[in-house]
C-alpha cells in the first residue's frame, strides 16, 4: 500500500520535474540554448519589491474674494505586489511608498484596505483580477504589458485596461479564492449585477514602475507634488 506522504512527495517531484523539462524545451526552442539570453529576454514578473503607478490630476479649489481661482494637484498611487504562487496584493492610496510597503502583505489589517487577487503571465501580457467585497461586490480586472527599460529589468508595466464590474452572490460565494477564473472571458462592458455597471476607467493609467524593497525609503516616488508635480515613468 502506498502511503499518502509518498504520493504527495512523488507528486511534488513530478511537478518540479515537468517544470524543469518545460523550461529546457523553451530554452532550446526560443533562446538558442543560452540561459543568459533566456534570463535577459524572457518576461518575468519581479517579486523583490513593488510595482507602483503614480497618478496626478488637477482639482479646482475654492475661489477667494473672486480674485483668484486656485487649483490643487492631487496625487495618488496604485500599488501591486506579486507572488510566485499566482497571487498578488493591490492597494489604491494617497500614501507614499515608504509607508505602504510595510503593510503590503497577507497579514494586513482590514482597515489598511489591502486586497488580494490572482494573476497570470503569458509572454509579456499580465491578466489580473481582485475582488472588492461588501454589500455590492465589485471585481477589478486589470490588463498589463510587462517590459523593461533595459534587457532583463522587467521594471515597467503598461496599464492597458482597468475595468470594474459587479458580481452576483453565487459568484462571490463560489469563487474559491480564484477570482480570475470566475471572470475569465468577460467582456469589458459585462457586469453580473445591474446595480454595479461595468466601467472602463480612463484615468489613473500611468505605467507601473518597479521599486525594490531596499529602495522604498529613498525612491523619488516619495516626493510630494510641491517638489515633483509629474513623474515620467520612461
Amino acid at each position: 500500500m502506498i502511503s499518502k506522504s509518498f504520493k504527495l512527495e512523488t507528486g511534488v517531484s513530478f511537478v518540479k520535474l515537468s517544470g524543469v523539462v518545460e523550461n529546457y524545451k523553451i530554452l532550446q526552442s526560443r533562446y538558442e540554448g543560452s540561459w543568459r539570453k533566456m534570463w535577459l529576454l524572457r518576461p518575468r514578473i519581479r517579486i523583490d519589491g513593488l510595482y507602483v503607478s503614480r497618478n496626478t490630476y488637477i482639482r479646482a479649489g475654492v475661489a477667494e474674494w473672486k480674485i483668484t481661482n486656485p487649483v490643487h494637484i492631487v496625487c495618488y498611487y496604485r500599488y501591486m505586489r506579486f507572488f510566485p504562487s499566482g497571487r498578488f496584493i493591490y492597494k489604491n492610496s494617497s500614501q507614499k511608498i515608504k509607508d505602504v510597503a510595510k503593510i503590503m502583505n497577507f497579514r494586513a489589517a482590514k482597515a489598511d484596505c489591502v486586497f488580494t487577487g490572482h494573476y497570470t503571465l503569458s509572454e509579456e501580457k499580465v491578466e489580473a483580477a481582485v475582488l472588492y467585497p461588501g454589500l455590492r461586490p465589485t471585481v477589478l480586472r486589470i490588463r498589463l504589458r510587462l517590459r523593461g527599460t533595459t534587457a532583463g529589468a522587467n521594471n515597467r508595466m503598461d496599464l492597458l485596461s482597468l475595468v470594474t464590474s459587479g458580481m452576483n452572490d453565487n459568484e462571490v460565494n463560489g469563487h474559491d479564492e480564484d477570482i480570475l477564473g470566475v471572470v475569465e472571458g468577460w467582456q469589458d462592458d459585462e457586469t453580473h449585477n445591474p446595480d454595479v455597471p461595468a466601467v472602463s476607467h480612463k484615468r489613473g493609467l500611468t505605467p507601473f514602475v518597479f521599486v525594490p524593497f531596499e529602495e522604498v525609503e529613498t525612491s523619488v516616488l516619495n516626493l510630494p507634488v510641491e517638489k515633483m508635480d509629474y513623474y515620467v515613468p520612461g
